[in-house]
């Protein structure tokens, strides 16, 4: 059997390959991948050889969003059976022997690494092939009434909840996300969960304003910079990771409030207005990637606690990569855009 995989070589130098029978030590099992979630990152990778200071040195297989089949279960007998459906977490925690980190909170651990990620040489391969063998601490069976397309949402789900709960207690608040690309979409079905009194969302593009009023929000057009100012939030969810989006998210902010820094800036200096963040007295709090949040955000996926529906708007077959990654990019026509694999 072929097991072909979605491989990105350097910019722009995306290819569909066959990566052979994946090997799996004693402590892995063999998934076989039934969808696979295209998310910024991977992107990055695609267009510009690198995702912030993660460049290509070497080939590397993308796909970190991952639900599957066990179909090899693991030699040495931990992990989940054969024939379990599973979602994968995708992080092994590391520490680099110098940098102190909160043991607490793995998603810090200075020298981790991620699935589908060129921080590290050799790069660490991500998840999207037909067959990938992965440690069996990543695979976390699917609760019964959770399916596998709608399980590949649960890893940018986790980063949302995680975002949302940064904030701390936003019951009864006024929660604000800037940006309703895939990530926001999901916070702000999180706060919804988390018993927001209302969500207010931004976007540029009206399909994602669309989806956020779906789910509840109140929706502004991002270049509206009147009616953010007066929003008044108690917790801002700056989900753009834009310079405008994070003076948009400041500009929203009300007194007292706390703004989440959840998408990720340009590496190096950004400019923010911090006169305003300073007198006002918010709390600026960075959000990264998630911990031991995924149990949960599982349960509440299977519960149907998490109004995720129409989020996924376009299932492409894995040999139709390029067409997906194209319209991945296009954040007027897509939200989030999966790959589906031989075990769908």
């Amino acid at each position: 059997m072929t097991n072909l995989a979605v491989v990105a070589h350097a910019a722009d130098d995306l290819r569909i390959e066959d990566i052979g029978e994946p090997a799996p030590d004693a402590d892995e099992a063999v998934v076989a991948v039934a969808y696979g979630g295209v998310c910024g990152s991977d992107l990055h990778y695609w267009r510009h050889g690198a995702a912030g200071a993660s460049i290509l040195r070497e080939p590397l297989v993308l796909g970190h969003e991952l639900s599957g089949v066990v179909v090899r279960a693991a030699a040495d007998g931990t992990g989940p059976a054969e024939g379990t459906l599973v979602a994968v977490h995708p992080l092994t925690p590391h520490g680099d022997g110098v940098t102190p980190w909160p043991a607490e909170r793995p998603n810090l651990a200075p020298a981790s690494t991620y699935l589908g990620s060129a921080m590290h040489l050799p790069h660490t391969q991500g998840g999207f092939a037909s067959r990938v063998a992965l440690p069996t601490r990543m695979l976390f069976p699917l609760p019964t009434g959770l399916d596998l397309q709608t399980a590949v949402l649960a890893e940018p789900a986790a980063v949302a909840w995680h975002a949302v709960e940064r904030a701390g207690e936003v019951a009864g608040r006024r929660v604000a996300v800037i940006g309703s690309g895939p990530i926001g979409l999901l916070a702000v079905a999180v706060a919804r969960h988390h018993g927001a009194a209302e969500v207010v969302a931004t976007d540029l593009h009206a399909l994602p304003r669309s989806l956020a009023a779906a789910r509840g929000a109140r929706v502004l057009d991002a270049r509206d910079e009147d009616a953010i100012a007066t929003l008044h939030a108690d917790v801002v969810i700056e989900s753009s990771g834009t310079v405008p989006g994070l003076a948009s998210a400041i500009a929203a902010a009300g007194r007292g409030a706390t703004v989440v820094m959840l998408g990720l800036q340009a590496a190096g200096g950004v400019t923010a207005p911090l006169a305003t963040a300073i007198t006002r007295e918010l709390t600026l709090t960075g959000s990264f990637r998630f911990g031991d949040e995924f149990s949960s955000v599982l349960e509440a996926l299977a519960g149907g606690l998490l109004d995720v529906e129409g989020i996924v708007t376009h299932v492409f077959p894995a040999s139709d990569a390029l067409a997906a990654f194209a319209t991945a990019a296009d954040a007027s026509q897509s939200s989030k855009v999966a790959l589906a694999f031989d075990a769908a």
